[in-house]
């Protein structure tokens, strides 16, 4: 077979291929065989989109919602948007300050795009979500990994912040609550952070709230309602977690109107407007009492505590006790270096391979999220597969020494 590699621009022979993708993608393979395998690699809810907004979205297409949307969205979803900015984040956003996208995902690429020039670095606290890197680089940026271990519950202190920052820095980018440690960063902390912030011009902060429904801390800050820094920070969020909305691919940004336009103007020349009916649906979720993804939260918040308790009976497991989404992010390097006839754990890649092909488990590991320290869990699964994939690494790991 010829290898046309030469023939593909630089730019994407140094893009990495989502982990999290390749470890589904690798399950499923083994799953083709026919062997029982229990994936704890993807972030995706495991619960099904809410049907009251599927008949949102059935009734949307019997209304005609069948055509083009606005680039920046449809101005009902948006006003939606700027409602829920208020009523959940203290965040005055207008209409015009916002944009609907395919996704989150995209929100920050337009973002990245419209805003990086070659030379600037992008402060990325770590461990990250994969595609933050890539994104960053992709677009001409240079991501600068800011770390925290689980000492530190992975959260990144205001010293941390103020010691990484140049004058080359245009961009901080982080998600609170967090993929993929389930850390949130409460106020008095994000108010640190924004002290240091407020002391350099023209440093803004991308803060991707994708989880912030899935927070079991008591109460969401957004970064962006702290005194000074709604005009230095763009605010992402969507669909995908907190509704079970994952392949209706709905994302979106409240920010500065010029940023806002700038990324309008980016996605107006890859994809156009978010799918139309989807919009419709998506106004639906947002005016919605919330009892739903109240539910959902209740579920996931039960499955941490019962999956916590599991994970601890595994030797070589280290963890923290994250207060939001649904991962949890044990560090395992107490494992390097043990042995099973002849095959050695040497790092988390091992780690999670093992795991996949003897424990039939899909995990990640951790150095696609910035920390060669840890793998990632997703507990967005039923009781019996979490107790069950718990049951089977413990019952593999306990035999290599």
């Amino acid at each position: 077979m010829t290898d046309h590699n030469h023939l593909l621009s630089q730019k994407l022979q140094n893009m990495s291929e989502s982990a999290t993708i390749r470890m589904s993608q690798k399950a499923r393979d083994l799953k083709s065989k026919g062997i029982d395998i229990i994936s704890l690699s993807l972030g995706e809810p495991d619960f099904d989109t809410p049907d009251f907004i599927k008949q949102s979205a059935k009734k949307a297409l019997d209304d005609g919602y069948t055509k083009y949307t606005p680039v920046p969205g449809h101005l009902a979803l948006r006003e939606a948007i700027s409602s829920k900015f208020e009523r959940d984040n203290n965040l005055k956003y207008s209409p015009s300050e916002i944009v609907v996208s395919n996704g989150a995902k995209q929100s920050i690429a337009n973002l990245c795009l419209a805003l990086l020039d070659p030379g600037d670095e992008v402060i990325i606290f770590t461990p990250y979500w994969v595609s933050y890197f890539d994104i960053v680089s992709f677009s001409g940026g240079t991501p600068i990994a800011l770390s925290a271990g689980i000492d530190q519950d992975f959260k990144v202190t205001a010293d941390q912040v103020k010691n990484a920052i140049t004058d080359k820095t245009k961009l901080i980018l982080f998600s609170s609550p967090c993929n993929p440690t389930g850390s949130v960063y409460q106020r008095d902390e994000l108010e640190a952070i924004s002290d240091v912030i407020l002391a350099h011009e023209n440093i803004f902060v991308i803060s991707d709230e994708i989880y912030e429904y899935i927070n079991f801390s008591g109460y969401h800050t957004s970064i962006g309602s702290i005194e000074g820094m709604l005009s230095r920070t763009i605010t992402v969020n969507g669909f995908s977690k907190g509704f079970a909305m994952t392949g209706w691919r709905l994302g979106y940004i409240g920010a500065p109107e010029w940023i806002a336009q700038a990324c309008a103007k980016v996605q107006g020349q890859f994809t156009s407007g978010a799918t139309s009916f989807g919009q419709m649906a998506a106004i639906t979720a947002l005016n919605s009492d919330l009892e739903a993804t109240k539910k959902m939260r209740s579920a996931y918040l039960r499955r941490r505590d019962m999956f916590i308790d599991l994970l601890k009976e595994i030797d070589g497991f280290e963890l923290n006790h994250p207060q939001g989404a649904f991962y949890i992010f044990p560090n395992v390097s107490k494992l390097f270096g043990r042995s099973k006839n002849g095959r050695t754990i040497h790092d988390v890649d091992d780690l999670a391979e093992i795991i996949l092909l003897e424990a039939h488990v899909a995990t990640v590991g951790g150095e696609a999220f910035g920390n060669d320290q840890c793998i990632r869990l997703s507990y967005a699964a039923s009781d019996e597969q979490l107790k069950e994939a718990a049951r089977r690494m413990k019952e593999t790991l306990s035999e290599y020494i």
